[in-house]
């Protein structure tokens, strides 16, 4: 058994097979498939709430003041 190894996009469910190695395949071939993970991008609440604020009617930020008053 001969081993061959390249990259492709799947389209429409079809693998297709780079030309150079259609002459050397026959009729039978094992397809062993190894997918690529894509990393999943976790969206941090922070960095959304960042990216979209929440607005709040009357809303007033406090002062260094009130802040520091105990």
């Amino acid at each position: 058994m001969q081993a061959i190894e390249f990259q492709t996009i799947i389209k429409n469910g079809v693998i297709e097979i780079p030309h150079q190695y259609l002459r050397n395949l026959s009729n039978r071939v094992r397809v062993i498939l190894l997918v690529e993970q894509t990393p999943k991008t976790t969206v941090n609440f922070i960095d959304q709430l960042l990216a979209h604020p929440v607005r709040v009617q009357g809303f007033r930020p406090l002062t260094r003041e009130e802040i520091y008053a105990r």
